[in-house]
């Protein structure tokens, strides 16, 4: 559920949007692996090599990545096809997976699409522990190649479940990341707690999620902020129904990025979002 469940992040580009008006809705069939099993009750579709799809598609207020807005503050809509393998060995459960994400985006140039695909490796050395190695490639199709938009990201991750709570620490490191902007890090950690004691656990489960990141950017300039780095945060509760393979977000997002330096847009101020994603 992190940056309303959208798979990839890159730097921000906060002084260099404004308000395009409303965003229109861009639909892609893409194909990819799955990073993680899904709900019970999300039934799997078999694939090559006996391996597994699912699918996911999310209607969102705000397409939020690292707490600044990627829609100007509209409405989007993301669709996204995920494959991941059995599992490799049977000493130890390691599994590969490829996945791909559509969702339409304003961007400096105006209202655009975003495509990624990301492929790696996951592996659990315990029950509680798992590992995440990947590479996310974002593109966006019509972009004149010369802005240096599209660009890949170098993925780490690790999540431990003590029970009571799920904490996930997550680094991304680009090379050089959107529009040129040079080296990129961002480093993020989250804490995820169930809620079994909410109203109507027995059909549907409950989870609040609170979670911390800072980006570090190399030529900052390129992408309009004020300095290299920034802070960014988020918070919500998730709905989720097993039975029907339903996700329902309700958070807040927000970053100590001044309005001044924002351009006054208003896409880094603290701010609500609602997304729903129904899994196929």
């Amino acid at each position: 559920m992190p940056d309303t469940l959208a798979r990839s992040e890159r730097a921000a580009y906060a002084g260099r949007v404004q308000t395009f008006g409303r965003t229109f809705v861009a639909l892609a069939f893409l194909m990819g692996v799955a990073p993680e099993a899904r709900a019970e009750g999300t039934e799997k579709w078999h694939g090559p090599f006996g391996g597994t799809f699912n699918a996911n598609v999310t209607v969102m207020s705000d397409y939020s990545q690292s707490g600044i807005s990627n829609t100007a503050l509209q409405p989007a809509f993301q669709l996204g096809l995920d494959y991941r393998t059995p599992n490799l060995t049977s000493a130890l459960p390691l599994w590969l997976y490829l996945t791909g994400m559509g969702v339409n985006v304003a961007l400096p140039t105006g209202r655009s699409l975003e495509v990624d695909v990301a492929a790696g490796v996951k592996f659990k050395p315990t029950e509680k522990w798992r590992i995440d190695l990947g590479y996310i490639r974002e593109t966006y199709p019509g972009t004149p190649a010369e802005l240096g938009y599209d660009h890949g990201d170098f993925h780490f991750a690790m999540d431990y479940d003590f029970g009571l709570a799920n904490l996930n620490a997550r680094l991304r490191y680009s090379p050089n990341a959107f529009a040129n902007s040079g080296a990129t890090i961002n480093k993020r950690g989250m804490l995820t707690v169930p809620l079994p004691f909410m109203p109507f656990a027995d059909t549907v489960s409950f989870s609040g999620y609170g979670s911390l990141g800072n980006i570090w950017v190399d030529r900052y300039q390129a992408v309009g902020l004020p300095r290299n780095d920034y802070w960014y945060w988020q918070f919500g509760l998730v709905t989720s129904s097993a039975a029907y393979g339903l996700d329902l977000t309700i958070a807040y997002t927000d970053t100590n990025i001044s309005a001044e330096d924002c351009g006054y847009s208003g896409i880094c101020a603290g701010r609500l979002f609602v997304s729903l994603t129904k899994r196929f």
